[in-house]
């Protein structure tokens, strides 16, 4: 359940003014849009805010990636718990600026996924498919209806490959979406074709520090002017934007421009319309139910309806924040849409009764919102088990009492309610069936109207003759999952070949329920209890390679559920099967090394280090601000200079300490992440921008080594060829571009028809000691248990 303090936050992002004003707003427009990108973050949010907050459009974000692939600039998550937390940004993001989001991919283990870099939409679509990328956005198209289109970014050298890929589907979904011979599997779930009117192009160039389109932006069309400032907050739409981008956390985003953007430009590639010549984007568009009237062949009374339910609500729109008054005029726009959508033609409703049914929602909705009857639903606990239970409370509003209310849970598969308590608030014991299936991680979609999650809650009132009906979010996620949560420590064990460590200690943590654990293990091990812990031994000599060790809790595969939780987006979970690993390979370590490792919680490279063998000791801001003799060698992880700001005041001591005989090494950072060029470094360093440039997505990419005879790639682990094998997602990125004449490159490697990059690994002896910088992915490698990945980690932490 949410703290006070939680709470409290919550109402001051979401004043009840500014959001029965943004509810009537809806209203104003029965035009939608669709912006389409590849990752979360990727919208264009200042000119969404003005699409939907001062022209009232609806707005939907389609994505393709939940964005686990990328970095996280917050935090420890990867990969799966990437994708949850980046799913969950989006949905804030897409809240903030009172949009909807459609998911067209579904995690990690979904084809289409964020899987790293690519460098064309060809590359892009030999993972995802592009049949199979065509074919979600087609079924997007056919259950939204979008009017119009806009891609974020342009299909065009120099760009990220997955947005490439996903620009080039959206064009090519448009056609299909409207053919009636196209998907008829869809037909069978009640999908029809769907028209998209027009298909814009971002007259913008995609550049930046990360891309470098190569051709110019096609010719503007038409360009979307923001006008003035939204009339419930005061703020300029492209601020409201950036509000939305905050959310976006975890990849450094939430700015603030001297100037906020107030205007667009687009390029109007496909129109079924009218011609390309348009002072705006909503020209030959039915843009309110007045012009809809206006736009077909209707019966004069249908006509007329329209029209009269158009009058009431710019009525209830002029008498904000007259509670009252909004509710008798929107209560008489819904009457005449109830005449609209009983006495349409059947050929208007079939092109056009998607508006009708989103507008009595959206009415329903502003007549809730305006008689305060609903004020927060949560269940306590918010995660249970299967044969769990939990109490939903919904907590009804002043306006309440007024009126004949009725509060329907609507709960997962599995999951059963039953009325406890039915006074002015409602308490519903929830009950889960011992077979009730786990929720799943990533859900298809999230709308601003409510009813997200697996759970949530459908009110409805008698309210000025009429009965209205509306769905609201628990505050929390509801979700069913596993019982327990089995935690290994450690979860993967490094072991070196001939060494004389003949066991090695495993500690099992259960939370949730207290059950036996057992391990189900392969030949050449055995897992015995001793002591409360678990003693893991090779019953044979060990041999090179991985092997798996799957636990389970009572006889069943066992689940380790790794929390997530920021003050931006709340509390949500990943769960993945519990497994021990256990790498066997040849390295050797270097004598005498007594590691610091300053990290900045964005990779684990001081964990891998110490479960190498490697004395190591994490760097807090009182250690850095101590006797760094003490060490050999000192480490910076990935975005450590940009996250931790006691680094930047203890720059002078790593460059001292380098000048003293020691070994500083430092792991990739991008140029924003608090790098200077001439005072980060103990040497000037320069990274490539835009970065596109500046990195090798091709895990398998040849490695040319250029100085075979150097320390570094010579001991104690000789560095060849086997170890450049079996990489993931990609070699590296963020590569040096330009550096001091103290520093020697010791690699190249290029992606296909591209020019060798020098600036992978680069490392020069400095006064008694040596600073080496290497933009390798090897964080990554490490938490894929990469043999080559500890090997050359080994060698780079040896002393000067």
């Amino acid at each position: 359940m949410l703290t006070a303090r939680e709470r409290i936050e919550r109402q001051m992002a979401d004043p009840s003014l500014v959001r029965l004003h943004r509810k009537l707003s809806r209203l104003k427009a029965t035009v939608t849009m669709m912006n389409t990108g590849a990752h979360p973050d990727d919208e264009q949010n200042g000119m969404l805010a003005w699409f939907r907050l001062g022209l009232g459009m609806r707005v939907i974000i389609a994505c393709s990636t939940r964005g686990e692939g990328g970095q996280n600039a917050l935090g420890p998550e990867r990969l799966g718990p990437l994708g949850v937390l980046r799913s969950r940004e989006l949905e804030e993001a897409a809240r903030a600026i009172d949009s909807d989001v459609s998911w067209l991919g579904h995690g990690p283990s979904d084809p289409v996924h964020d899987f790293g870099f690519s460098k064309d939409g060809d590359a892009t679509f030999i993972r995802w498919g592009e049949a199979r990328t065509v074919e979600r956005l087609v079924r997007a198209y056919r259950m939204e209806r979008p009017d119009i289109v806009i891609p974020t970014f342009l299909d065009v050298p120099g760009q990220h490959g997955h947005h490439r890929a996903m620009t080039r589907a959206a064009e090519a979904a448009i056609a299909l979406a409207a053919d009636p011979n196209a998907y008829p599997e869809h037909f069978a779930e009640g999908l029809r074709p769907w028209q998209v009117a027009k298909y814009y192009l971002p007259a913008w160039s995609g550049g930046g520090d990360t891309y470098d389109d190569e051709v110019p932006p096609p010719d503007t069309t038409v360009t979307v002017l923001a006008e003035g400032r939204e009339p419930a907050t005061g703020a300029e739409y492209d601020r409201i934007g950036e509000w939305s981008r905050y959310y976006h956390a975890s990849q450094g985003m939430g700015h603030w421009p001297k100037r906020p953007e107030r205007q667009w430009e687009l390029h109007l590639k496909l129109s079924a319309v009218g011609s390309v010549a348009e002072h705006s984007v909503l020209e030959n568009l039915p843009t309110s139910l007045s012009a809809l009237a206006d736009f077909s062949d209707l019966p004069s009374d249908a006509a007329n309806a329209l029209r009269s339910a158009d009058s009431a609500i710019a009525v209830a729109i002029s008498a904000f924040p007259d509670r009252e008054a909004i509710i008798k005029a929107l209560a008489e726009a819904a009457g005449w849409l109830d005449i609209v959508a009983s006495s349409a033609p059947e050929e208007f409703m079939a092109l056009h009764g998607h508006r009708i049914a989103r507008k009595q929602m959206e009415v329903d909705a502003a007549i809730l919102d305006a008689a305060a009857v609903f004020e927060r639903a949560y269940a306590v606990p918010s995660v249970i088990s299967p044969g769990g239970a939990a109490i939903l409370t919904v907590e009804l509003g002043e306006g309440a009492s007024d009126h004949k209310v009725d509060v329907v849970p609507v709960l997962p598969a599995g999951v059963s309610s039953s009325v406890q308590s039915f006074t002015h608030d409602r308490l519903f014991a929830l009950t889960a069936a011992s077979d009730a299936p786990l929720s799943d991680l990533y859900l298809p979609a999230w709308s601003a109207m409510g009813g997200n999650g697996h759970a949530h809650v459908k009110v409805s009132a008698e309210i000025a003759g009429r009965t209205v009906t509306g769905t609201f979010d628990l505050e929390e996620p509801f979700a069913v999952a596993p019982a327990q949560s089995l935690t290994l420590l450690p979860d993967a064990l490094v072991v070196p070949l001939g060494t004389k460590q003949t066991e090695w200690l495993v500690k099992a943590d259960i939370s949730g329920v207290d059950a036996p654990v057992s391990f189900r293990t392969p030949a050449g091990w055995t897992i015995k209890k001793a002591d409360g812990d678990w003693i893991a031994s090779a019953t044979d000599a060990v041999r090179p390679g991985l092997v798996e060790i799957e636990p389970q809790v009572d006889g069943r595969p066992a689940f380790q559920v790794t929390p997530i939780a920021y003050r931006h987006i709340g509390r949500a979970s990943f769960r993945a099967p519990a497994m021990l690993k256990i790498l066997s390979l040849d390295l050797k370590l270097p004598e005498g090394a007594r590691v610091g490792y300053v990290g900045g919680g964005a990779d684990r490279a001081g964990l891998w280090l110490a479960r190498m063998g490697l004395d190591v000791t994490e760097l807090d801001a009182q250690a850095l601000s101590g006797d760094l003799s003490r060490f050999t060698t000192i480490v910076v992880g990935i975005f450590a200079f940009g996250i931790r700001k006691d680094l930047a005041a203890a720059t002078g001591r790593l460059h001292r300490f380098v000048e003293e005989g020691g070994h500083l090494v430092t792991l990739y950072h991008r140029p924003t992440d608090g790098w200077n060029p001439e005072e980060t470094p103990v040497r000037r360093i320069d990274i490539g921008s835009p970065s596109l440039r500046w990195r090798v997505t091709d895990p398998r990419a040849e490695v040319a080594v250029l100085a075979p005879e150097h320390v570094l790639l010579k001991g104690p682990n000789v560095i060849g060829p086997e170890d450049w094998q079996g990489w993931d997602k990609e070699r590296g990125l963020y590569f040096v571009s330009r550096w001091d004449d103290a520093y020697e490159p010791l690699l190249a490697m290029h992606d296909v028809n591209e020019q060798p990059l020098k600036g992978a690994l680069i490392s020069g002896a400095i006064g008694r000691g040596r600073h080496t910088h290497t933009s390798l992915v090897l964080h990554h490698q490490l938490d894929k248990l990469v043999p080559g990945a500890f090997r050359l980690m080994a060698n780079l932490v040896q002393p000067a």
